[in-house]
């Protein structure tokens, strides 16, 4: 599984290899021990490291380690992620409220809810139709929708922004 790593804004690229990984494209040989739960002890061209992990957040994806007494958080996201991001998905769990954009350009062949109305997560919203295939756009979390900004029979493009709540 590819990872990428954004640590003070430098992106690395990070794939598993027969000996370690790829960062950005560079081998790197590791001997990583898990010391106890949230401490290892990592050993990298000769170097030992001591690492701690202070905080993790799941749900938005980043994880801040202490290595040698100097605090670094990382910002953690899979291919998985990416692709999402780009199709319009994101976790909007995290968020105080929420939007669903189109995942691809289409007709939009149904509207199914109203503003005020109450929605749960998996919902059918819309019905979206694309390279001739009907498409049931769901709810990505609960919620009571504040704002429709498409109609029935609109044509949508990929990411334009169809529903808040």
């Amino acid at each position: 599984m590819v990872l990428y790593i954004t640590i003070d804004n430098l992106e690395f690229e990070c794939v598993p290899h027969a000996e370690g990984f790829l960062l950005s494209g560079k081998p790197m040989g590791l001997d990583l021990i898990q010391v106890q739960a949230l401490q290892y002890h990592l050993i990298h061209a000769g170097t030992s490291y001591s690492i701690y992990v202070e905080q993790m957040n799941t749900a938005e994806k980043w994880i801040q380690l202490r290595i040698n007494g100097l605090r670094v958080k990382a910002h953690i996201e899979t291919e998985t992620d990416r692709l999402l991001k780009t199709m319009g998905f994101s976790d909007l769990a995290k968020k105080g409220s929420a939007e669903l954009r189109a995942p691809m350009p289409g007709l939009l062949l149904n509207v199914l809810v109203s503003e005020g109305d109450t929605v749960k997560k998996g919902d059918v919203i819309f019905i979206l139709e694309a390279m001739k295939m009907e498409n049931a756009l769901k709810a990505m979390q609960d919620g009571i929708v504040k704002e429709i900004c498409v109609k029935k029979g609109q044509t949508v493009e990929k990411n334009q922004l169809l529903i808040k709540w």
